[in-house]
């Protein structure tokens, strides 16, 4: 796998773990808010967030 791949999850694994180390209890909060969430609701979060991060990605690599 290359060395890249490794620092991009290393990164991803870092961010999500910041909420529940830093905020706790608004992070336990936001993740209930989640699971009551309409699932196509959920679905277009989801979405937008892969498209942004492909463009993200799309710039920072060309």
């Amino acid at each position: 796998m290359p060395d890249w791949l490794w620092v991009s999850f290393a990164l991803v694994l870092i961010i999500e773990g910041a909420g529940p180390l830093l905020v706790p209890n608004r992070w336990q909060r936001y993740v209930k808010q989640l699971a009551e969430a309409n699932p196509n609701q959920l679905r277009q979060i989801g979405g937008s967030l892969v498209i942004v991060g492909a463009i993200c990605l799309y710039f920072t690599v060309a």
